[in-house]
């Protein structure tokens, strides 16, 4: 875990309700809100994080829940797709659970040697719940409905849609410390083996694919992860090296960020671990509160009047 690249940190999406968004992802997939607090730049929108008990990197799915964006489109220079990874024989149950809960879905494939089965959000963001071939024994955040021998456990995977895989290839590689795992047909797996898990980026190469247009229901980012600051600012002067430019270090309180655009269009983030989460709420309240950032706490009652509801 000591300065390099562990895996998925967390990957950030696009919504439009965020009551809807909220009722998705706690109610129908089981997750925990870990965190509600207001976007850094748009202190009017939310910033809600899901994730295990505790917000540990590789579980955590953010969102900016927009009310009334337009609704986004997939293509090229895209993550296309979210994987979660869920137990084994746990498919005929989200099967059932989709179905009851109105939720567009596939029927079960396979890639790879793993089953998966894929689905889409409210706002058409697509996911992926997937039977991994490598054992995941991290433990899942459950509740009265969904217990842990059918929970989501965390991230498995990202696919990244590209026109031209190789230059993507080369920062996941060359920076980021993956390695191609195999390849079928245009998907190319690569793998970080720093970490057991959330830890595989999948590059679909398609030449003639159209940009897509990040909107509702679209991945703005993902975020990489490392163990603190100083690994942080290693990987910036190797990321700068390369001549893509890249942030100064950005304090984002739960962690520090650095962004950069990856040849290939897609917005990528390097986040370390510290502080975590319960810097400003208790583990046991994680999620129950709105926490604001320190800059916008004199604006709490502008800014909660105009927040949506989310009961």
């Amino acid at each position: 875990m000591e300065n390099q690249i562990n895996g998925i940190h967390h990957i950030t999406a696009i919504a439009g309700k965020a009551k809807r968004n909220v009722d998705f992802y706690t109610k129908t997939l089981g997750l925990h809100l870990v965190k509600k607090t207001v976007n850094f730049d748009d202190p009017n929108t939310y910033h809600l994080y899901y994730g295990d008990k505790v917000g540990t990197p590789g579980t955590i799915l953010t969102f900016f829940p927009w009310e009334g964006i337009t609704a986004g489109r997939r293509g090229a220079r895209q993550v296309t797709e979210i994987g979660y990874s869920v137990p084994e024989n746990s498919l005929d149950f989200w099967l059932k659970r989709l179905e009851d809960h109105n939720v567009i879905y596939n029927k079960v494939s396979e890639k790879f040697g793993e089953q998966y089965l894929s689905l889409l959000d409210p706002d058409g963001l697509k996911l992926e719940l997937t039977v991994a071939k490598k054992q995941d024994n991290r433990l899942p955040w459950e509740t009265d409905e969904i217990k842990a021998e059918n929970a989501l456990k965390g991230f498995h995977n990202i696919t990244i849609t590209t026109n031209k895989m190789q230059p993507t290839a080369d920062v996941l590689t060359g920076v980021l410390g993956y390695r191609l795992l195999e390849q079928h047909v245009n998907r190319y797996r690569f793998i970080n083996d720093n970490v057991d898990n959330a830890n595989i980026v999948d590059l679909v190469e398609v030449a003639g694919e159209v940009a897509g247009h990040v909107a509702g229901g679209s991945v703005h980012h993902v975020a990489f992860r490392v163990k603190d600051e100083k690994t942080l600012m290693e990987y910036r002067d190797r990321v700068e090296k390369l001549g893509l430019h890249i942030t100064d270090k950005i304090d984002r309180n739960y962690f520090y960020s650095l962004y950069f655009r990856e040849p290939g269009g897609v917005l990528f983030e390097i986040a370390t671990d510290n502080p975590g989460f319960a810097v400003d709420e208790s583990v046991e309240e994680l999620g129950t509160h709105l926490m604001l950032p320190a800059q916008y706490e004199v604006q709490r009652n502008q800014i909660e009047q105009v927040l949506p509801s989310l009961v």
